[in-house]
């Protein structure tokens, strides 16, 4: 069994997506739970985690309605609102029986102009009131935003904060200094015990040609720095089928961690995900 903790459903007919470019055509389509079941068709996956995509309370309503596999939904809720604990209240009445649960927010901070936006006071207020709720909130940072969320993961010790697509290693850019530069940013974050990492997003962050660039060192230097217990796999499908189908980014992932005992591959490729997604009481808000 595999659970998927990072994936995308989407419908631009909808609502806009402003990072869907020309450079994303062939993803600039409707993506529901039905194309995720033929997606995950032949492989191990038995659940998934939605994650939102863009600053659109409607997009996580609509990611609610969906159904199996998906069991989780990372979505979004304005952090900076007064009404923030309403607002995420509301949210969470959205859940359905049989449909996937609210089980964390996500913000695109890396498009922010604000480098240190995740730092702002607003924003920490809004942090702590998920941490309140049980909540984990997902990061997605590079390089450039790095200390924002180290203040941040500092200011709420009581949060969980998932790292998304380790922290958008330049791996098309790969050298020493690169590497160097990267793996002390994943060390940073990995010495604050609250923090996890997702090993998703990496063929993607290589480039067209990724099969020729190291996207397993990075995958296994995920692992090394956090830990089975605190590394979860995501496929980031469909943004991943730009580079290869499903069963190819699975099996890329698979074969990285290969040299991990049986038990250290259950917990990134399941029960991680299960325990910081699945496995937590409903929020109280």
């Amino acid at each position: 069994m595999i659970v998927d903790a990072h994936h995308h459903l989407w419908d631009p007919s909808e609502r806009a997506y402003p990072w869907m470019d020309d450079s994303v055509a062939p993803i600039r389509r409707r993506f529901d739970a039905d194309d995720l079941r033929a997606a995950v068709a032949g492989t191990d996956v038995t659940a998934t985690i939605a994650v939102q995509a863009v600053h659109d309370p409607d997009e996580t309503a609509w990611l609610l309605t969906q159904r199996v596999p998906v069991a989780g939904v990372v979505g979004w809720v304005d952090l900076t609102a007064p009404d923030v604990v309403d607002r995420l209240a509301a949210l969470v009445d959205l859940e359905r029986e049989g449909g996937p649960r609210l089980v964390g927010i996500r913000h695109l901070a890396h498009d922010e102009p604000d480098r240190d936006w995740l730092a702002r006071d607003d924003v920490v207020a809004g942090v702590r009131v998920l941490a309140a709720a049980g909540m984990p909130f997902d990061l997605l940072v590079r390089d450039r935003e790095h200390a924002a969320a180290v203040t941040l993961v500092d200011a709420v010790p009581d949060g969980v904060f998932v790292l998304d697509h380790a922290g958008k290693p330049d791996i098309a850019h790969d050298d020493t200094d690169v590497a160097i530069a990267w793996r002390a940013r994943m060390d940073d974050l990995a010495a604050r015990p609250n923090v996890l990492c997702k090993v998703s997003g990496l063929v993607t962050e290589a480039g067209t040609d990724w099969r020729e660039r190291p996207v397993a060192r990075y995958a296994r230097q995920v692992v090394e720095a956090f830990g089975p217990d605190r590394s979860l796999f995501g496929s980031d499908w469909p943004v991943s089928t730009l580079q290869g189908d499903y069963a190819e980014v699975l099996r890329t992932a698979s074969d990285a961690l290969a040299d991990l005992s049986d038990d250290e591959r259950d917990a990134v490729f399941r029960r991680t995900a299960e325990r910081v997604y699945l496995a937590a009481a409903p929020p109280q808000t």
